[in-house]
Formats: structure tokens, C-alpha cells, sequence
């Protein structure tokens, strides 16, 4: 509790140094850095050990494959339920909508500008208005209104002058390079989000989800994935490594035994680290606050974006603080609320470190030592959920995709939201445990329906708050499915009941 505490006040006091003192966040974001090195780099032995062991100590094969079954089912069921609140609420809410083109526009932090005069340098355009703001940076693109089907980039050695815009870099409506050769004057000019040729056509598909997710479990070199912290292809190499080893008699047991007290040595490790962990939490929120531009630049990008995140987030609490808790109070008898107090510190490291891989050593501690999870089933359960159990990213990549159909005017058929759900689910396995991963993965999503990845652009100064809020959840459901199938597992291991009523295990 102790630590716990300090953790609390930690992050006040981080987010308070990040958001009034930006300059001093800069200079103490490297204690985070060294908190969140120190925790990468026990995920990988951290892995690879527990799930020996807990492979190892499972003892039968045959059981093995039927925790595996049960895990998997389990991952897909809690995803595919996120994905499906995520596409009710946005659908519903419609954050993306405006009531007006201007203000649909505005949501998109452009505007159309009718007074401003023009002067060529070359192939430079100078525009000059009274009301230009100078916001703008290299996402979006002006468009002369009596030449719309060119238009130019804003030249990033632009002057300090609001009210002034350079534009080079010409291109047509097709993304293709063009010269300059239009008259020097006309009537005004539309600012907006830049959406580049090549990405018009709808050449994406779900397959790409599902590849990314098969191609993922086989390492092409498995000391490169341990390099780059690829957990998914070290389970499946450590799960196969564990699983002979429980088919080679007494010379196997003896190594299991090995691994057994490296991962001790490891948990011990993690226990140090942790007395670390006010220092490196808080340092972690005031550099990732300061980098954001304090509360100064953060706030005003998160409330231009207020509904896309409220939607984000009211998701998030109805599958975690709902969803979740039901389904462990109706399928392991536990108070969730119990439950959820033994893995608080597991929350505060996702929402500090933003990464599924760096919070795997404290979910296993909490689980484990806290809420008394099989350590066997532990050792199995969270090592591969921390890969690939993203409820919380599966639902943000969601809601994201169709924010970006609607602040683009695109409608979706209910077939191109079932391709959301689809390549959602999918693509969630296959995102890294690590800050922003879900990012990337989106990509996959929005070229599956012909939507334009610029739309990307409009979430990253809100997104590293959010995929603080997503991780946490993530985190959450990892440790219900550590509780849900190891009651599943004790009861498989009853097979009735004695003279005087006691459960007898096999």
C-alpha cells in the first residue's frame, strides 16, 4: 500500500510538473526512460521462462492444449465484445459529424477563406488574408478555390506572419507533381486535410490482418526477436521448447527445475526495479505531458477532439468497469472490486509506461501474489496476453477508423463495418505491447475500407493520453482471464466429492 501511495502521488505530481513546467518535464523524462528500459528488458527472459515453467509444470501435454484452447477463446470472445461496443458508440454518438460543411470542416481543423490576395516567387504562392490562422502544419494542403484540382503543401520555412501562407509543391487531384502555371489572382482558398492520390483506391484487405497475425508467430530469427521485444514468436518458440521438455522424463524436469529458479531470480528483479517505480512513473507522465506541449498544447488538441476521446473512453469503462467485472463475478464467484484493488499497481505501470510488455512483470506479480492466481496458469495466461489480448486497443482502433470515415464525409456500408470488426479483432493480435503500437496497426484497418490513412494524423497529439487509457484496459483483461481459467482449470481438476464433502482432485 505503501507503494501504491507513492505511485499516486508520483503521477500528480508528474502530470503537474509535465503540464506547467514543460522545460523541467523535458529534463526528468530520462529517469522514465530508465523505468521503462528496466522493465523492457525483463520482458523477454521474463517470457520465455514463465511460460517454460508454467508449460513445464502443467505436466500433461494434453492439458496444456486444453488451457491453450480455453486462453484463445477466451482473448477472442473479451476482443470481438470491446470491438462491437467501440462501433455501437461511435455509431451512435457520432463524434465525427458536425451540422454544417464549415463547421465539418473546422472538425477537421480547416477553413475556407474567401478575401486573400496571391503573389508568385517561382513556384511559391504566397497567400495573404486577414483571418489565416497558424496552426497548420505539413497535414494539410491548400486548394486555390478557382483551381481545385490542384493544390500545394505550406512551405514548413513559412514566416511568423498570421496572417500569411506559403504554398509550394504542387500536385493534381491524382497526387501526381505539377509546375505552376496558373494566374496569380482569384477569389480564396480552402485549407484542409491533405489526402494523397495513390491512397484513394480501396486496395487494402482483411487478409492483411489475418497474414500479419500468422506471419507473426514464426521468428525468421528468434535472438532478432528477442532484440526487438517481439513477445509473440518467443511464446510460441517457448510454449513448443516447454512442451518437449515435459516428454523427456526426469532429464527434462531437471531443466524445468533450472528455469524455475532463473524465473524466481527474475520475479526478484522486478521486485527491485519496482522500488524505483514512483521516481520512474512520475518522470514518465511529466516527459510525455512536456512533449505534448504541456497543458497548453495538450488540452486544446484533446478538446478539438472531445468526442472522439469521450467516445474512446466511454467504451473503455463499459467494457472494463462492466463487462469485465461480470464476466469474473459470474464465472469465478471473486469480487471484482477485491479483485481490481490486488492489481492497482499492474494499472498505474500500464497507464504510466503505455506498453502491455513492460507491465507484464508487475500483472504477474499482482496476480499471483496479490489475487492468488495457479502460478502455473499465470506463468501461461498473461505472457500471452500481453501479446495478444488488446480489448482496449481493439476498441480505440475502431472507434478511430469510423471518427475518420465521418470527418471525412465517407459513408460506410454495414459490410465495410463488418470488415472493421473483422480486421479490429484481428489486427489487435498482431499489435507490439508497446506505447503507440495501435497506431500502426490502424493502418491495416483503414486501408481494408478504402479510408485515407491522413486521417491518422488528426490523433496524435490526443493519442499517447489515450493509449495510456486503452493499455489499462488491456492490462485488466489479461489478469480477469488469469482468474476466469484458472477457476476453469480447478474445476476440470475435481472429480467429485469425499465422505465428508471435500473436493477430490485427479
Amino acid at each position: 500500500m505503501a507503494l501504491l501511495f507513492q505511485i499516486l502521488i508520483a503521477i500528480v505530481i508528474g502530470g503537474a510538473i509535465g503540464g506547467w513546467m514543460p522545460t523541467i518535464g523535458e529534463n526528468i523524462a530520462f529517469l522514465g526512460e530508465l523505468f521503462l528500459r528496466g522493465l523492457l528488458m525483463l520482458v523477454v527472459p521474463l517470457v520465455m521462462t514463465s511460460m517454460i515453467v508454467g508449460i513445464g509444470n502443467l505436466g500433461d501435454v494434453r492439458h496444456m492444449g486444453r488451457l491453450g484452447v480455453r486462453t484463445v477463446i477466451y482473448y477472442t470472445v473479451t476482443t470481438a465484445i470491446s470491438v462491437m461496443i467501440g462501433i455501437i458508440l461511435v455509431n451512435v454518438i457520432q463524434p465525427g459529424v458536425a451540422d454544417s460543411p464549415a463547421a465539418q470542416l473546422a472538425l477537421r481543423g480547416g477553413e475556407r477563406v474567401e478575401q486573400v490576395t496571391y503573389q508568385l516567387k517561382g513556384d511559391r504562392l504566397t497567400v495573404t488574408g486577414s483571418s489565416l490562422r497558424r496552426d497548420y502544419d505539413d497535414r494539410y494542403a491548400v486548394t486555390l478555390l478557382d483551381h481545385p484540382t490542384i493544390s500545394g503543401t505550406i512551405s514548413p520555412d513559412d514566416d511568423d506572419n498570421p496572417n500569411t501562407l506559403t504554398i509550394e509543391a504542387w500536385n493534381d487531384d491524382q497526387g501526381e507533381a505539377v509546375e505552376w502555371d496558373q494566374p496569380q489572382t482569384g477569389r480564396g482558398v480552402l485549407i484542409d486535410l491533405a489526402i494523397s492520390g495513390k491512397m484513394r483506391d480501396k486496395s487494402g484487405s482483411a487478409w492483411e490482418a489475418i497474414e500479419q497475425v500468422i506471419v507473426g508467430f514464426i521468428p525468421r530469427n528468434i535472438f532478432e526477436s528477442m532484440a526487438n521485444n517481439e513477445v509473440l514468436p518467443l511464446i510460441v518458440v517457448s510454449l513448443t521448447f516447454g512442451a518437449i521438455l515435459t516428454t523427456l522424463g526426469q532429464p527434462g524436469q531437471s531443466l524445468i527445475r533450472s528455469f524455475n529458479t532463473l524465473n524466481d531470480a527474475i520475479l526478484v528483479m522486478i521486485n527491485l526495479l519496482m522500488k524505483f517505480a514512483p521516481i520512474g512513473i512520475g518522470a514518465l507522465i511529466a516527459g510525455r505531458l512536456a512533449t505534448a506541449g504541456g497543458f497548453a498544447g495538450f488540452i486544446p488538441e484533446l478538446l478539438r477532439i472531445g468526442k472522439f476521446a469521450g467516445t474512446t473512453i466511454l467504451g473503455l469503462v463499459i467494457h472494463g468497469v462492466i463487462v469485465l467485472p461480470l464476466l469474473l463475478a459470474l464465472l469465478t464467484k471473486r469480487s471484482p472490486l477485491t479483485y481490481a484493488m490486488g492489481c492497482v499497481p499492474a494499472f498505474l505501470t500500464a497507464f504510466s509506461t503505455a506498453s502491455s510488455s513492460a507491465t507484464l512483470p508487475v500483472n504477474l506479480e499482482c496476480c499471483i501474489e496479490k489475487n492468488r492466481v495457479t502460478p502455473q496458469i499465470a506463468d501461461f495466461v498473461l505472457p500471452l496476453g500481453a501479446t495478444v489480448n488488446m480489448d482496449g486497443t481493439a476498441l480505440y482502433e475502431a472507434v478511430a477508423a469510423i471518427f475518420i470515415a465521418q470527418i471525412y464525409g465517407i459513408a460506410l456500408s454495414p459490410i465495410q463495418m463488418v470488415v472493421i470488426f473483422l480486421t479490429a479483432t484481428l489486427a489487435a493480435v498482431g499489435a507490439a505491447g508497446i506505447p503507440e503500437a495501435g497506431l500502426v496497426t490502424m493502418a491495416i484497418i483503414l486501408k481494408a475500407v478504402g479510408l485515407p490513412l491522413e486521417g491518422i494524423s488528426l490523433l496524435l497529439l490526443a493519442d499517447w493520453f489515450l493509449d495510456r487509457c486503452r493499455t489499462t484496459v488491456n492490462i485488466w483483461g489479461d489478469a480477469v482471464g488469469a482468474a476466469i481459467l484458472d477457476e476453469v482449470d480447478k474445476n476440470d481438476e475435481t472429480i467429485g466429492l469425499d465422505d465428508d464433502g471435500v473436493a477430490l482432485s485427479r
